[in-house]
């Protein structure tokens, strides 16, 4: 398969790519929470505190001596590994709840556009839907702080509608039609969040399809549970989508592979510096499916817990992986919680999978900058484009259970490569996403259309409605009114892409499935993914 990509086409997709490395550097795969008692000696101890003190005390200039404290101590964990770091007590709240099962607040789906936050959608049975927040709302105000203007961001939303559960906040609203502004006192509650995005049969087939966008606190029961209902549904085989998900928990990886493999033997293991931080972990229970082909889905952005998932499956010949080489963090982090809240995540040992390989690419010690750069090198060495460009180290050479020959050092090599495909990318794709014009307009598109719509029925939209030339015109134009000048050329060359997001997000936004579940958007981009295209070839040989 080969795709016509040219370098101005490449250098935007890979934009995105180091975006989503950004949060794979938190790091990923967690043991449970510790605290530190380590005695370092008053030297050690009192140096930093004494600098602090002096410049608290002395200092020509008012400063503030808790950012100094947490520039410093972010700055020594540079010398260290990649993937150890120190989040800020808010930062480390707000991480936290990416991973765990739920926060409290106001549940809804919002987007930030031409300064104005929308709601997208109110979350089922959450509290904002229960006081009367709609679709296409515009939420002006919590309390009395403004959420207009240039200075609205995900930070200041979050900072603004999370809070203490059963605390109340006063939102003040926009709502199309009514010529002055609504006023709601929204209870906060515990809001879930979800990590499987999607679990649905493949058209005319019986192979299952499951997409995990992290490995959180639910998502073993999110998976069992999707993996038993499509089985119930009559399903043969399965592919597990992974492209992206840069890891999580690592008990909720290894507890999936278990309920994919029989016997007993090694899933993952741990090695380092101090002993209590190794240990092994076997599958043992009886799984939901441990017959029936399998086809794993990576990428460059999936990492750590997906990468043992991958790997474990790869090493036991349980499953076909699919795609491009994984990001290739094998390191283990600890949560160690400090007394003002603030999060120390240490680098505590290496994981290796059941071949005896480490994933772990190379890195330097204090040399951060290098171990950033990975993707894009990937991007310039043309290993994104083509598996001849993948440079194998011939000296960390380890066997699958089978004999088959598979590779430590870097990441997990997928069994079929399949090229990134740019060649609709462009600059102005690229300020279409930058600027929530998707976003918008099909969540306009789908507000004004619902009934009808709905009265369609999914099935039929799916297999019948069309993105038509006159959608596409009212899409530039929202865009250009936007400032976003209309490409003649970029819009020809992405249009196809242009039509399959704009159907994909307005049945999102009409027809929502249960359990945080987005089955008609992936329904729908699935059927032009290329690799879902030939894992499903793979499947029915």
């Amino acid at each position: 398969m080969n795709y016509q990509n040219d370098k101005k086409t490449i250098s935007i997709p890979l934009v995105v790519a180091i975006t989503l490395v950004v949060g794979m550097f938190i790091g990923a795969t967690f043991f449970g929470k510790r605290t530190s008692s380590i005695d370092l000696g008053s030297n050690v101890n009192n140096k930093f505190k004494e600098i602090l003190m002096h410049i608290d005390q002395s200092y020509v200039d008012e400063v503030s001596i808790d950012s100094l404290a947490d520039y410093g101590i972010s700055q020594m964990l540079l010398k260290l590994d990649p993937h150890t770091a120190y989040l800020p007590k808010q930062e480390a709240v707000l991480a936290k709840s990416e991973l765990q099962s739920g926060f409290d607040g106001i549940g809804v789906e919002f987007n930030i556009f031409n300064d104005s936050l929308f709601v997208v959608s109110p979350l089922s049975g959450g509290p904002s839907e229960a006081v009367g927040i709609q679709t296409g709302d515009i939420i002006l105000k919590a309390d009395s702080t403004n959420l207009t203007g240039s200075k609205l961001s995900n930070t200041l939303v979050f900072n603004t509608l999370r809070g203490p559960r059963n605390s109340i906040v006063k939102l003040t609203v926009k709502r199309k039609n009514f010529s002055k502004p609504l006023t709601f006192n929204v209870k906060r509650d515990k809001i879930p969040t979800y990590t499987v995005d999607a679990a649905y049969m493949l058209e005319n087939s019986k192979i299952g399809y499951i997409k995990i966008n992290r490995f959180g606190e639910t998502t073993y029961d999110e998976f069992k549970k999707s993996l038993q209902d499509l089985k119930n549904e009559g399903m043969a085989s399965l592919i597990i989508d992974l492209r992206g998900n840069p890891g999580g928990y690592m008990d909720k990886a290894t507890s999936i592979v278990d309920e994919l493999v029989g016997g007993n033997e090694v899933i993952v293991y741990t090695k380092g510096k101090d002993k209590s931080n190794n240990y092994t972990v076997n599958a043992g229970q009886k799984g939901i499916f441990e017959s029936g082909k399998i086809v794993v889905l990576v990428d460059e952005g999936s990492a750590s817990a997906s990468e043992i998932v991958s790997g474990a499956l790869q090493d036991y010949d349980r499953a076909t992986v699919v795609g491009r080489r994984t990001f290739g963090k094998g390191l283990v982090q600890a949560p160690i919680q400090l007394s003002d809240g603030s999060e120390l995540r240490l680098t505590i040992s290496r994981y290796y999978i059941p071949s005896g390989r480490s994933i772990q690419k190379p890195y330097e010690l204090g040399n951060q900058l290098d171990y950033r750069k990975d993707i894009m090198n990937r991007h310039n060495s043309g290993e994104l484009f083509s598996k001849d460009s993948v440079k194998f180290n011939n000296k960390q050479k380890y066997k699958t259970k089978g004999g088959k020959v598979v590779y430590g050092g870097g990441g997990i090599m997928p069994d079929i490569f399949v090229p990134q495909d740019t060649s609709y990318y462009n600059t102005y794709l690229f300020e279409l996403f930058n600027g929530n014009i998707f976003r918008e307009y099909t969540l306009e598109y789908a507000a004004k259309n619902k009934v009808s719509l709905e009265k369609m029925g999914y099935e039929t939209y799916m297999k019948t409605f069309q993105i038509n030339d006159a959608m596409l015109t009212d899409f530039v134009s929202m865009a250009t009114k936007n400032k976003i000048p209309y490409v003649a050329k970029d819009f020809k060359n992405s249009k196809k892409y242009i039509q399959t997001q704009i159907k994909a997000l307005i049945a999102r936004n009409v027809w929502k499935s249960k359990n945080g579940l987005v089955n008609e958007y992936y329904q729908i981009v699935n059927q032009d993914d290329d690799m879902v295209k030939i894992a499903q070839k793979q499947l029915m040989k």
